[in-house]
């Protein structure tokens, strides 16, 4: 039996050796990516090629494609906490908990912070707010998601060289609701500079040490612009990461460990906004591609995995009939949320009686429908009914899902373009669906075969040997 043991360690070690220590780690985190919404995008964006089947985002050709349960200590169906803390620390927890233990008292270390032990360099990036429940998870350790002020306060302690995203959601204000002194003069003391969007990141902030980019001035603070409805100017997750990985490299002989989290695709996906969610997949791509790059040029030493914490919205592709109609999403230009605010603008326009024409006219620009896409009776009397009860009866009042309110009249139009597209969607919540394991590079061997998502941050830990 002995002997076994120490056969198995010897394989073991000359795997590694053959592999291929990973100095360079890009840990990339799809909130509420399921694999339904990865397939989903690849066979919408092969239609829109005139093409039965998928069209591969850059992720998913790569070597290792596995997939992980992602079940949480309280219950079947984790929430964003207790994922990303099993994603950061290899154990599992209480949904809500960040970086703490089930008694969500004791401390868990990350796989972020061993990484910064070891010396190396680390960042922690996200479309969304950096004090956000998947991103704190790997540097923070408190009880609830909640407690964003404490989750802030906790990025100060944690020493790390990068952050980034689109800000923080209650600088000023403890969780118990009682006023703080403000979280930014206490990081810049700390020597944390920050930038407010990629252009003065570049002009500013590519030589520092420890930077914090955050979204444009007077942009939001909870989160990027969708990718569907982003300007030019707008800060994008591929600028983050590339920002990140300009700042983790520098000077650096040590290597670096660098999360990214696709924060948005759990937003849309809550909001059952099919075209808006595969346009977030989309943009992870994009930035997955900065850390692919940088792998071409290091391939001996750099692991990227991509993965996801849960999926969102029990997404199903197809509702009744052999039949999928993907490519009538092409025609939404603009998310729900967007859709919302255009809506609402109208209102304001005609105060408030805005006549069915004007409201179909809105409709087919930003949506397509009858326009582009055809509407069957009963699918226009369902928009008419949304339409009649807003703007003639006066009930204003919004639907709401976990991030976002919006009109009844876009939620029931983006409804319709989904149901044309034969999408469907069984919740707007969380599910206990599998989610994908990609991985290419050093180390990437070590996520073959099915896993729980508890042990991809050991895996990374074996592949880079902190």
């Amino acid at each position: 039996m002995r002997k076994f043991f120490l056969s198995l360690i010897l394989c073991s070690a000359i795997f590694l050796y053959s592999q291929g220590q990973a100095k360079y780690v890009f840990y990339f985190i799809g909130d509420g990516m399921g694999v339904n919404q990865v397939n989903a995008a690849e066979m919408y964006n092969a239609e829109l090629d005139g093409n039965i089947g998928v069209k591969p985002f850059l992720f998913t050709t790569f070597p290792v494609a596995s997939f992980a349960t992602t079940f949480s200590v309280s219950n079947g169906i984790t929430d964003s906490a207790a994922a990303g803390t099993a994603m950061a620390t290899g154990s599992k927890t209480k949904n809500g908990a960040i970086g703490v233990d089930s008694t969500l008292v004791n401390s868990l270390m990350s796989v972020a912070e061993k990484a910064k032990a070891k010396g190396m360099k680390v960042g922690v990036t996200t479309s969304v707010s950096i004090d956000h429940a998947t991103p704190a998870s790997f540097y923070a350790h408190q009880a609830n998601r909640n407690m964003n002020y404490e989750i802030a306060q906790d990025l100060v302690l944690s020493g790390f060289d990068f952050f980034g995203g689109s800000g923080f959601v209650k600088p000023e204000t403890r969780y118990d609701k009682t006023p703080a002194p403000s979280i930014y003069p206490v990081m810049k003391q700390a020597g944390y500079s920050f930038a407010y969007g990629y252009e003065d990141f570049l002009a500013n902030l590519k030589n520092n040490d420890k930077v914090i980019l955050v979204n444009n001035k007077d942009a939001d603070n909870h989160n990027l612009t969708y990718a569907i409805d982003r300007e030019n100017s707008e800060l994008t997750l591929a600028q983050i990461t590339e920002a990140a990985v300009q700042t983790l490299s520098k000077d650096n002989n040590q290597g670096f460990f660098v999360m990214v989290e696709g924060g948005q695709i759990d937003w849309a996906c809550h909001a059952n906004d099919a075209a808006t969610a595969f346009w977030e997949i989309a943009d992870m791509d994009e930035a997955v591609k900065i850390a692919y790059n940088f792998y071409l040029a290091h391939p001996d030493e750099t692991l990227i995995v991509v993965t996801a914490d849960h999926e969102t919205g029990g997404i199903v592709l197809g509702t009744g009939r052999s039949e999928l109609n993907l490519k009538v999403l092409q025609y939404q230009k603009v998310s729900k949320g967007k859709l919302s605010s255009h809506i609402q603008a109208l209102r304001e326009k005609t105060n408030h009686q805005a006549n069915w024409e004007q409201v179909k006219e809105l409709l087919a620009e930003y949506v397509g429908l009858w326009k582009s896409v055809p509407v069957s009776e009963a699918q226009e009397k369902a928009i008419y009914g949304a339409y009649k009860n807003s703007f003639v009866d006066g009930d204003t009042k919004q639907e709401k899902s976990l991030y976002q309110s919006d009109e009844k009249l876009a939620a029931v139009a983006i409804q319709v373009l989904n149901e044309i597209a034969m999408i469907g969607w069984t919740s707007g919540s969380h599910s206990a669906g599998y989610v994908p394991v990609f991985a290419i590079g050093a180390g990437a061997d070590l996520f073959k075969g099915k896993m729980d998502n508890t042990e991809i941050p050991n895996k990374i830990s074996q592949a880079a040997n902190f």
